[in-house]
């Protein structure tokens, strides 16, 4: 079967070409199943911001690996064993790419994120075909599209996103970097009554996104000064939560400096291994009393991204499509940063 895989290691932008790492399709024999397991014929893939990172090694994984974790499909068998869901062949599903194994110390102590063994079952998910757990399953809402259905693990996110951040109705809210979890927790946000609430992000299609989903004011952080518009917008106290979701190193230093005393800092991005960021924890932990935090993957938040995927706007993240015989270019535009959301179409029969 057909993977889209990384073939070489090393920056996606590098001048020098034989520094470059690739993407390419690698031809792969179908994974075994195991009784408790489904396979599913995999309709989309959205490339992860995460993804592009892994071709860089930023985990120091050797090439070749499979990639892709964020998608959808339709179920083409299931095993004699995997009977508690009430899934079948034919199902629309999505669902968590990770299996959380329900034993170790971390499953038992209510931290499945820590699992040990999740990596385990981290199937290579921009593929014809991809095996799963039937615990990591979940059919999809009639009304939800194969091609909306590869947003339920982001929208995951942004439900773990609002387990971390607990916003109060009325609370100040703002966003750094506009990319899909950051528009996604934006719009959740919106729902829980977010005021003030702001995006940071230096290209203007995705400043327009936000205005759209609910934002009340944006913020150029390459024409603007940050912390000067942030104290204006918030009156000066600051926001009582901050979200990064830019995984830039230029973006999070300001962020404890526009964070209300006594409010929720959270650094949910992907940032490069060796990166220390300076932190006065005199002015920050102790005289301001901030609550600083980060999230990795979204444990228990996958029944609760399947009943909240209609209530969000994921047009604009689903418009781009590439077939999977193009993932190459795929990769490209999406480190061109001209889209929002890049898609695979895995198998083109599947609408």
């Amino acid at each position: 079967m057909k993977v889209v895989s990384a073939i070489k290691i090393g920056s996606l932008k590098d001048p020098d070409e034989s520094k470059r790492g690739k993407v390419g399709i690698l031809d792969m024999p179908m994974q075994e199943m195991g009784p408790e397991d489904v396979r599913i014929k995999v309709a989309y893939c959205a490339i992860c911001g995460s993804d592009p990172h892994l071709v860089e090694g930023i985990f120091g994984w050797e090439a070749p690996f499979g990639m892709g974790h964020e998608l959808s499909g339709v179920i083409m068998e299931v095993g004699e064993k995997a009977t508690k869901k009430g899934l079948k062949v034919g199902d629309r599903v999505a669902g968590n790419f990770l299996r959380f194994c329900g034993t170790c110390y971390y499953c038992q102590n209510g931290q499945q994120q820590f699992c040990l063994h999740a990596d385990e079952s981290n199937n290579p998910g921009m593929a014809e075909t991809v095996v799963w757990h039937e615990s990591q399953v979940y059919k999809l809402p009639d009304e939800v599209s194969l091609r909306q259905g590869c947003m339920m693990e982001p929208v995951s996110v942004a439900v773990r996103m609002m387990d971390k951040v607990r916003p109060r109705f009325g609370d100040r809210i703002l966003i750094s970097g506009g990319g899909p979890i950051g528009l996604l927790g934006l719009q959740a946000l919106k729902m829980f009554g977010a005021t003030s609430l702001t995006l940071v992000e230096p290209i203007a299609e995705r400043r327009e996104l936000a205005l759209k989903y609910g934002a009340d004011h944006v913020i150029d952080p390459m024409s603007q000064d940050v912390y000067e518009e942030a104290m204006k917008i918030s009156e000066g106290l600051g926001f009582d939560a901050v979200v990064d979701c830019s995984g830039s190193v230029h973006a999070v230093e300001v962020l404890p400096k526009i964070t209300a005393k006594g409010g929720t800092l959270l650094y949910g991005a992907m940032y490069p291994n060796d990166y220390e960021m300076p932190l006065n924890l005199y002015q920050y932990c102790y005289a301001n009393e901030l609550t600083i935090s980060g999230y990795y993957v979204s444990p228990y938040t996958f029944p609760r991204a399947k009943q909240m995927l209609t209530r969000f706007d994921l047009d604009a993240l689903t418009a781009k499509v590439f077939f999977i015989d193009d993932a190459e270019a795929a990769f490209e535009a999406q480190v061109s940063g001209k889209y929002p959301k890049i898609l695979i179409q895995c198998n083109p029969d599947l609408e």
